[in-house]
């Protein structure tokens, strides 16, 4: 027994020299050291879902605070869906047969305007609602809304958008009665997969959820009829996080100063002025009733005067004072000249934080030139890219694309589409291009130009150029030819003038040499 306490004890005493080892001030990365500077930075060990366990609800509701009153982060989150998702993400399918795929788009068009559940707009806006929550929220989920056929929709399937309230976060269950684990509301099973999601019938702050919820108020969703939109931050990652986590401390307390400031500057407008009473208790001459009507009040009344501690001064009014009284006016201190670039600073960190250009987020053109401008969209082009192929398309776009089909041709809702050729074709009509929406520069032609060359060079097809415009290059040749048949028969050029006429547009060469 001696010699076991004598063994803890030693192995306790290694522990402690490891670990005096392994943070002494002057050893190992200088980020881990525990100097003097470094004291007082407690960095979090846990993972990103213990975080959001812990106070994922909180920053939820913050950030949705900060878009609804705060002008950045309304203008951040307007900037990022705008560039991302724009008038939507367009499917083009990859077949040969292209009156099936003239069909097939036909009817995924009539479609669109009934995808949404709730009636109030289109996929390409659900869409747009997805990639707004989650940049707020973190992340969103759709659901699966199998129709019937006597409902009267083109293909007989919606979409529900569930926000990410209605999963609670708190709800976690070691294991279920089939053994399967639930962590943030979402279970799983021995393997790891995703089972289904515990939803909350409504969303929490509405009617009796405002104060917690019951089992009752449960609804649990298989997994395979819902899409979990989020972007994954680390490995292992199960709920999302907000775009605006980075900025939301700089974003409200910039937020309060800027309203410091402006009411400071509202009480130096107002030209406030202080009146000094010779002793304290006296107290300020205040008219009588009756003088404020014409009349003399009755020196006999018993009915005390009321005192006011409040003098009003409106502008160009001149106040006669009583004998012993002073006033004295307010002179509000000047911020300076550093409030505009205190101001810069700040900003251009949100920026970086929200990762939206510095010019979108305030409107403020001045501080670069079109060099420098052109390099930062080329970097917010590239990191928008990303986040609509890697998220958009990938969790939302080939999902319902796939569902889609499946459901179309099923219910016979386009012409040529059987569920035997479904079956035998399934790869090739689940094949489609998501093309995002074109990407406009400041000067246009000169990357009109830069494409033809590339074009002319070898190194880009057509096509390519054609669908980084959001176009579709079958769907453009075959209406360019419908253009060219139509001028024909009317003996037109499509350049303008007659066939008859070599030179139509006048100064069309010397542009051209130009």
């Amino acid at each position: 027994m001696a010699g076991k306490r004598k063994q803890r004890k030693a192995e306790a005493r290694a522990r402690r020299n490891t670990a005096r080892a392994t943070f002494a001030p002057g050893l190992g990365y200088e980020g881990a050291r525990t100097s003097r500077r470094l004291r007082g930075w407690l960095a979090e060990r846990v993972t990103i879902n213990a975080l959001q366990a812990r106070g994922g609800d909180v920053l939820r509701a913050r950030a949705r605070q900060l878009v609804r009153d705060n002008a950045y982060a309304a203008s951040a989150v307007d900037t990022f869906v705008g560039s991302a998702v724009g008038d939507g993400i367009t499917p083009s399918p990859v077949l040969s047969d292209l009156g099936l795929k003239a069909a097939i788009k036909e009817a995924w068009l009539r479609w669109t305007d009934e995808a949404d559940a709730d009636g109030l707009t289109d996929f390409y806006g659900l869409q747009a609602l997805a990639a707004r929550s989650m940049f707020v929220a973190g992340e969103c989920f759709i659901r699966f809304r199998p129709r019937r056929a006597s409902d009267g929709f083109s293909v007989p399937l919606q979409l529900q958008l569930i926000e990410s309230e209605q999963l609670p976060l708190s709800y976690n269950v070691e294991r279920s009665i089939v053994g399967n684990e639930i962590r943030h509301g979402i279970e799983f099973d021995a393997i790891g997969r995703r089972v289904a999601y515990h939803f909350l019938r409504r969303r929490p702050g509405e009617g009796e959820l405002a104060f917690g919820y019951s089992p009752t108020d449960i609804t649990v969703v298989p997994a395979s009829e819902v899409m979990h939109l989020y972007r994954p931050l680390e490995a292992g990652q199960i709920r999302g996080q907000s775009q605006l986590t980075p900025a939301m401390v700089r974003l409200y307390l910039l937020d309060s100063y800027d309203d410091a400031e402006l009411d400071r500057k509202r009480v130096a407008a107002m030209f406030a002025g202080f009146i000094t009473k010779n002793a304290i208790g006296d107290p300020l001459p205040v008219p009588s009733r009756g003088d404020a009507f014409g009349l003399t009040e009755d020196p006999a009344s018993n009915e005390p005067e009321i005192e006011t501690t409040l003098a009003d001064l409106e502008p160009g009014t001149l106040q006669v004072l009583n004998p012993g009284e002073d006033i004295r006016f307010s002179n509000p201190t000047e911020v300076g000249g550093s409030y505009e670039a205190f101001q810069f600073r700040n900003l251009l960190a949100i920026a970086a934080a929200c990762g939206v250009p510095y010019a979108a987020l305030t409107g403020d053109a001045s501080k670069g030139n079109f060099s420098s401008q052109r390099s930062i969209e080329l970097e917010f082009k590239r990191r928008v890219s990303q986040f609509q192929h890697q998220t958009l398309v990938f969790q939302l776009c080939r999902p319902v694309w796939a569902r889609w089909i499946a459901t179309a041709a099923l219910a016979g809702s386009v012409p040529g589409l059987t569920p035997t050729v479904f079956n035998r074709d399934k790869r090739a009509l689940s094949t489609v291009r998501w093309m995002p929406p074109k990407w406009d520069w400041v000067d246009p032609l000169k990357d009109l130009r830069a494409d033809e060359l590339a074009i002319k060079m070898g190194i880009m097809p057509r096509s390519d150029a054609i669908e980084a415009r959001g176009g579709d290059a079958e769907e453009i040749d075959t209406r360019r030819k419908e253009d060219q048949d139509r001028a024909d028969g009317f003996g037109l050029r499509l350049d303008g003038g007659t066939v008859d006429d070599p030179n139509p547009v006048p100064g069309a060469d010397a542009a051209d040499a130009a």
